[in-house]
């Protein structure tokens, strides 16, 4: 298997991506370099994107369902009504992030850097805060029913 760029592979599918991935345990040491990547909707349910650099990428209305995003670098990413359910976010930075009426249905984001992120309309019910950093989150109208904020207070 040839190298190929990080972004290359992740638009040719989810399913490259992760071999990929795999194939290229390397790769895991510097983290794969998708800052400012154009991923408007595109399907990314499942995709192991641990450690990658998505800084300032357009990741708006995608498919991020039980994605592995632990310890990524979201800052100032539109994920605008992305669907984020399920998906891994463990210790990820999230600063300035867009995440307007993005779903974070059962969404793991424990020791999350949330500060300066958006949240109005997101749906957040069952989405796991724990030592989160949230100075300055944006939450109004958010969805969260069954969610414990009690410690947002």
């Amino acid at each position: 298997m040839t190298y190929q760029k990080p972004l290359e592979v992740l638009l040719s599918g989810k399913t490259a991506w992760n071999k990929w991935r795999k194939a290229y345990a390397d790769v895991q040491a510097f983290d794969p370099d998708l800052h400012e990547a154009q991923l408007r909707e595109v399907d990314l349910r499942g995709a192991d994107l641990h450690r990658a650099d998505l800084t300032g990428a357009d990741l708006q209305g995608a498919d991020l369902r039980e994605a592995n995003l632990q310890e990524v670098d979201l800052r100032h990413t539109n994920l605008q009504s992305a669907n984020l359910s399920d998906a891994n976010l463990h210790k990820a930075r999230l600063n300035g992030a867009d995440l307007r009426h993005a779903t974070l249905f059962r969404t793991n984001l424990k020791e999350a850097d949330l500060s300066h992120a958006d949240l109005r309309g997101a749906d957040l019910r069952e989405v796991d805060l724990e030592k989160a950093l949230l100075n300055q989150t944006q939450f109004d109208e958010v969805n969260a029913s069954t969610g414990d904020f009690s410690s947002l207070s």
